[in-house]
């Protein structure tokens, strides 16, 4: 019997086919495993990515309102601001429409005040000083020859702030403008939904546009516009109180004026006699200082002298033990104790060479102010003599020549800002001196 032909062929054994079988069934295991991993992550991303996209969306709408609240609050608060740059527009207008230039002929102490400011032309050194008093005399003149030109001013500069007025009105306009149409554009995005017909994917829609803000930037806009127009209405009221209480404030500045500058006059007086009794005081000071100062640069150079002489031994000492021979010439307890003795002794000279220097210049010092101290004393003579002199001449018109005549009956007025014991002279009376 002749053999059978066998095909040629790549065998596998049976636990090689075992081995394949088992590992299909593992791995088709583990992708079933991993798939169902994968099923439960998406639904887990689904609900999470859901959650987030409602609660992103409420975020937003919220921001949105809030948005809203703020940019409503601030357009009432530009409207309110507007109105009353229209109210204060009208009012100037009128206050200019009806001022008249009502001058008054004055007869005042001119003389007097330029004598007073002569006089004090004449300090010396640190004297020489813009105080008040000077400030006072010097208003007083511009007082008397200013208010003549008051009321004339008056109508010029009341076109000048209706200018302004109409300036920040402009911008309250525009700012409330912007406020209008950028609400008009949240509330739209805020009534868009995810079923809305008019939402579409846009090109880029995160971009920062050109000429964006801060909301600190937007806040500080509006607020610069509000303050500018509240600082111009502010201006603006106290421009028509000036035009209307010129023509009868004139008796009062004056008299006002005059008791200013002789509070100021007798208060510098004062604070000068202080000054020279002070000056005189750390001069004597000064002189005691130098006194002791003298005491103890004496006390320094001979504790100097002193130092000096030990070291000198120190040095002896060290020098003579030099000659010592062979092994005798030993560096023992008493070399190291020369050596630290004279190191002591030249940081100690070196200490009180410092202290001394110190203390000549600190005396040098001390003669030099007091020297100073001496010749300011005698310019603070000089001027509380001249500021006498100034009080003795303003004495002649301790009392105007219109302080005799009949005061016009006062009334009192309310002013803009609120006071209500302001007292005037009646509008119905005319300045005359």
């Amino acid at each position: 019997m002749s053999a059978l032909s066998l095909k040629p062929s790549l065998r596998h054994s049976v636990s090689e086919w075992s081995s394949n079988n088992q590992q299909l069934s593992a791995t088709a295991q583990h992708q079933r495993h991993v798939s169902h991993e994968i099923r439960q992550e998406g639904r887990a991303l689904r609900s999470e990515t859901h959650c987030k996209t409602v609660w992103d969306e409420s975020a937003t709408s919220r921001r949105l309102g809030d948005r809203i609240w703020d940019v409503a609050r601030w357009r009432d608060v530009l409207e309110s601001c507007a109105q009353k740059v229209d109210e204060e527009m009208e009012a100037l207008t009128l206050s200019k429409e009806q001022s008249e230039q009502a001058l008054a002929a004055t007869s005042v102490p001119l003389e007097v005040t330029n004598e007073c400011l002569t006089l004090r032309e004449g300090r010396r050194g640190y004297e020489l000083v813009g105080d008040p008093v000077e400030e006072q005399l010097k208003q007083e003149v511009e007082l008397i020859e200013g208010v003549q030109q008051r009321l004339q001013r008056g109508v010029h500069q009341a076109f000048e702030q209706l200018c302004l007025l109409q300036e920040a009105r402009h911008q309250l306009t525009a700012d409330l403008q912007n406020k209008m149409e950028a609400l008009d554009i949240d509330m739209s995005c805020l009534s868009l939904t995810t079923k809305s017909p008019n939402i579409s994917l846009k090109t880029n829609p995160t971009r920062i546009p050109s000429g964006s803000s801060t909301p600190q930037e937007w806040v500080q806009f509006s607020q610069r516009n509000v303050a500018r127009a509240h600082e111009a209405v502010h201006v603006s009221q106290q421009m028509r109180e000036e035009l209307s209480l010129s023509r009868a404030q004139l008796h009062n500045e004056l008299e006002a004026q005059r008791r200013a500058t002789e509070f100021a006059l007798r208060k510098r007086n004062h604070q000068e006699q202080r000054a020279r009794d002070e000056l005189q005081w750390q001069m004597k000071n000064t002189e005691d200082e130098m006194a002791e100062m003298e005491s103890d640069i004496r006390g320094l150079d001979a504790d100097l002298q002193a130092k000096t002489a030990s070291l000198k031994l120190a040095h002896t000492r060290l020098e003579t033990r030099t000659q010592r021979c062979g092994v005798d010439l030993c560096r023992d307890q008493v070399q190291h104790g020369l050596v630290a003795e004279v190191q002591q002794l030249e940081a100690t000279i070196q200490d009180l060479k410092q202290k001394l220097s110190e203390a000549q210049h600190s005396l040098q010092k001390l003669k030099l102010h007091h020297s100073r101290m001496q010749q300011d004393l005698s310019r603070k003579q000089e001027a509380l003599s001249l500021e006498q002199r100034s009080i003795h001449t303003r004495t002649r018109i301790t009392s105007p020549s219109w302080s005799d005549r009949t005061a016009p009956p006062l009334v009192p007025l309310m002013n803009s800002s609120g006071r209500s014991n302001l007292q005037l002279l009646a509008r119905s009376q005319h300045v005359t001196y």
